[in-house]
């Protein structure tokens, strides 16, 4: 692997000061595109999904532990596989309970669900030392609904928001490589209000790749990192119909 170019300070200032530039545009385009986000009309969800954890059987609106909004990682783990996905796996490693209380804090909650039964996912994160909370969907709709388990023989083929033509023709038809049912990569978010439950994002792909810290988990969900809420932080038992355009 070739190193960087040596030359004199004065140069090195002059290209770092050039890419600063880029590095400004950059941010200040992600900020536009975050704001975009938050204004993205929502879907209610109507159908009652059941999750399994340690505790027993529980719905949608119980993933989101009394607070106003819920991330959901979808964990490539299939019900015939011994481990999860190395891939998701990594990403999970990074999940520590800072990065959870920092969400906490904004009224949101994270989780992992996949379709894998739940004494196979408690087995791995065992085996891990996680200690985030991980919901199985075995048998439930869930992760057809949101195209992260692919099976024709259950649903027409589709991801990142293409159908298995779309990604043929993009040259990106790798995705649908392999025996069915498939796992892939995902991301979703909820946003709660009382106790309906709305649809407000899901990125696929290397999309769900794109997440760092807390603030930048936080970006992707309707209320955004909240900087200028004025209302008492703390979990909300009723929500409110508006969406407002918090700062960033």
């Amino acid at each position: 692997m070739s190193l960087p170019q040596v030359v004199s300070r004065d140069e090195w200032l002059a290209a770092r000061t050039k890419l600063l530039t880029e590095e400004k545009e950059l941010t200040r385009r992600r900020d536009a595109l975050n704001v975009k986000r938050r204004m993205l009309p929502m879907v209610e969800i109507e159908k009652d999904y059941v999750f399994e954890c340690p505790g027993g059987e529980v719905g949608l609106l119980e993933l989101f532990e009394g607070r106003r909004q819920l991330i959901v990682g979808h964990f490539m783990f299939d019900p015939s596989w011994d481990d999860g996905c190395s891939s998701c796996s990594a990403g999970a490693e990074e999940v520590a309970d800072g990065l959870l209380e920092h969400l906490h804090a904004r009224d949101t909650s994270f989780a992992y669900v996949s379709r894998a039964p739940l004494a196979k996912i408690e087995n791995y994160k065992g085996r891990k030392g996680w200690t985030f909370p991980w919901y199985s969907s075995y048998g439930s709709d869930f992760n057809y609904d949101f195209h992260v388990t692919i099976d024709e023989a259950v649903a027409p083929a589709k991801y990142n928001y293409r159908t298995k033509s779309d990604h043929e023709q993009a040259g990106t038809g790798y995705y649908f490589e392999g025996e069915q049912p498939l796992e892939q990569p995902g991301t979703s978010c909820f946003l709660r209000d009382g106790e309906s439950i709305y649809h407000t994002y899901s990125t696929y792909g290397r999309g769900a790749e794109m997440l760092g810290g807390s603030y930048y988990w936080l970006d992707l969900t309707a209320l955004g990192r909240q900087e200028e809420w004025e209302e008492p932080k703390g979990r909300a038992d009723t929500g409110h119909a508006a969406r407002p355009d918090f700062g960033e």
